[in-house]
């Protein structure tokens, strides 16, 4: 009898530590592995960043804030990238050459880039990655919804020897 006594209140104890967790890391803030150079030199590869998802209900994502969201292009991955602008701001963007054009052998192909005055629409973000030659973002997919942006990030906390605030 004492041996199920104590598995029952270990299971209580793991129920509640898991409750906790979820809560925590689905309505506070969580830990966060970046992948790939398109935030560098902000953040490289394999930096952990802490973010957290409590100021969007008493403030506005602002230029500069550096935010993990649901790629609109593919849902089941998550993209780090800094917003440009905001709801209502104009964005001048050099529309990206497209990779057709770059390899081909065709002179007439390679243009001079285009530069495209936009407005960001209401309930959007314009989002770029630091490392503008090697980032899809915004300038390929147009701004995108508040409602995609999952977290801020607060700081840089692994590794440790590049622990910053961003």
């Amino acid at each position: 009898m004492k041996i199920l006594s104590r598995l029952g209140r270990l299971m209580r104890y793991t129920v509640a530590y898991a409750a906790i967790t979820h809560c925590t890391f689905e309505y506070i803030g969580d830990f966060v592995l970046c992948k790939g150079p398109s935030m560098e030199p902000t953040l490289h590869s394999d930096n952990v960043p802490l973010t957290e998802r409590l100021s969007k209900h008493w403030r506005t994502y602002q230029p500069g804030d550096i935010v993990i969201a649901i790629s609109p292009i593919k849902a089941d991955q998550f993209i780090c990238k800094r917003i440009v602008a905001v709801s209502g701001d104009q964005v001048l963007i050099q529309k990206p050459i497209p990779i057709e054009a770059e390899f081909s052998g065709n002179s007439d192909d390679k243009k001079k880039p285009v530069m495209v005055k936009d407005y960001v629409p209401r309930g959007h973000v314009w989002i770029e990655g630091d490392n503008k030659g090697n980032s899809s973002d915004s300038r390929y997919y147009g701004p995108i919804p508040v409602g995609l942006i999952r977290s801020r990030v607060l700081c840089r906390i692994w590794p440790i020897s590049e622990a910053t605030g961003l």
